[in-house]
């Protein structure tokens, strides 16, 4: 099933065909059968006969059921004798806390147990999930806007499918910030696909264009979610000065600070003493240390001194800033290269993830970043930035279907916990709700 019936299919349909099934399952039962039996006995006895089966089939299946359970409350209590452990473990619990505290409940005495009202944490995590759908839904407003406004002209001077249409309809489509090649491939094979379907009202064409659009958005799903070693993890951060990289990266930091894991950030922008400062600035708030040199210092010096202190002292996560002086790419990629060459030697699997740093409110512009940037250095993710006040977050589509590279973390506000790993699901529903 593609993501368009997944988010926007009728559930209705659905559900029938659950009943369905149920139905069939139950009309195929054996104690259906034997009441049938019952029903066309015609003396007594054989009825009274097959009722005395029945109930001695009822009292066997009773009795293996009992059985079973049994051996399942004994398979039980071996799981949560093994389980105490972890429950009881400090670090789990004191991370519950901090997510929900009043979900833990703590013993009077040393020798009970802690007790979790998991269904109450399971509660507050689908509140969570709830909160972070509306974010956003409000921070791509502007963006909805923008594509319900194209929608609403192009349909209003609709009068038939015809090529006039689709010149309208790919127009409409790249001044929506999808992209011209990503326009153009959806336009081409909705023309085919219009006749096929032999769509002729402008709802059927209205849902059959998102749909296009919605899965063409799912095909070969990139991975979206970040990477995370066992040992110390690396990001590097990439993208040009003015986009939100180092917002980015502080929000980043806090985050990790609060789920407990030791964080060290790198100022390797040392291009701009202003850089340095911004930085330790977040590193304030978050209480994260940040590593800095003067301004003017060779920037991979800095990285090797954070990878040195990162692994003495045993940091979970190691975040480096980095310049972004793309109007100078020569020097630029031989800084990147140093920079990837320190990190390899120190750690060989490392950086883990390579982020670019784009600003959602450039449009297009961000795309040629994008490009530019994948000449310079491999980049394994996107972090979009300040989508809440951009009305052309169409480019994530065009970023994920023409350059092929996730986008893995979204800014949706202004403040710490507003900075979201991608969900492709909040994006689709958030963009195309109000269309359909």
């Amino acid at each position: 099933m593609g993501l368009f019936n997944r988010l926007f299919g009728k559930k209705k349909e659905t559900e029938n065909e659950v009943v369905e099934t149920v139905e069939n399952v139950v009309i195929a039962e054996p104690v259906i059968e034997q009441e049938k039996q019952i029903e066309e006995a015609v003396s007594t006895d054989e009825k009274v006969a097959v009722e005395t089966e029945q109930e001695q089939v009822v009292q066997t299946v009773v009795e293996a059921d009992a059985a079973e359970e049994s051996d399942t409350d004994a398979t039980v209590e071996n799981v949560t004798v093994e389980t105490v452990e972890p429950i009881e473990s400090v670090e789990v619990v004191e991370l519950i806390e901090e997510v929900a505290p009043a979900v833990v409940s703590k013993p009077a005495e040393e020798d009970e147990e802690i007790t979790i009202d998991v269904d109450a944490l399971a509660q507050i995590f689908a509140q969570s999930r709830e909160e972070t759908e509306k974010k956003y839904e409000s921070s791509l407003n502007l963006t909805r806007q923008t594509f319900a406004n194209g929608f609403n002209e192009l349909f209003a001077n609709f009068r038939a499918v015809d090529e006039e249409f689709f010149e309208d309809l790919e127009e409409t489509l790249i001044m929506s910030d999808v992209g011209v090649e990503l326009a153009m491939e959806i336009t081409q094979e909705l023309r085919q696909e219009a006749k096929l379907t032999k769509a002729k009202s402008s709802e059927d064409l209205r849902a059959l264009i998102v749909e296009k659009i919605v899965d063409k958005f799912d095909e070969d799903k990139l991975p979206s979610a970040l990477t995370m070693e066992d040992g110390l993890t690396v990001y590097l951060f990439v993208g040009v000065n003015g986009v939100g990289k180092t917002t980015t990266i502080g929000k980043l930091a806090a985050r990790y600070k609060n789920e407990g894991k030791k964080v060290l950030l790198a100022a390797a922008d040392t291009f701009r003493a202003g850089a340095i400062d911004q930085l330790v600035e977040w590193g304030k708030r978050s209480d994260v240390e940040v590593v800095t040199k003067p301004a003017g210092s060779d920037p991979a010096s800095v990285v090797y001194d954070a990878l040195q202190k990162a692994k003495a002292e045993a940091a979970d996560i190691l975040l480096i800033d980095t310049a972004g002086r793309l109007q100078n790419k020569d020097n630029l990629m031989k800084e990147l290269e140093k920079i990837g060459k320190v990190i390899r030697r120190e750690i060989p699997d490392a950086p883990h993830e390579t982020i670019l740093a784009l600003d959602a409110t450039t449009g297009q512009n961000a795309i040629q970043q994008a490009k530019e940037f994948s000449m310079v250095t491999p980049i394994t993710g996107i972090a979009l930035t300040k989508l809440d006040g951009s009305a052309k977050g169409g480019i994530v589509l065009s970023i994920v279907q023409s350059l092929r590279i996730p986008v893995k973390l979204i800014g949706l506000g202004e403040q710490l916990n507003d900075l979201q790993d991608f969900d492709e699901e909040f994006f689709v529903r958030g963009l195309f709700k109000e269309l359909l």
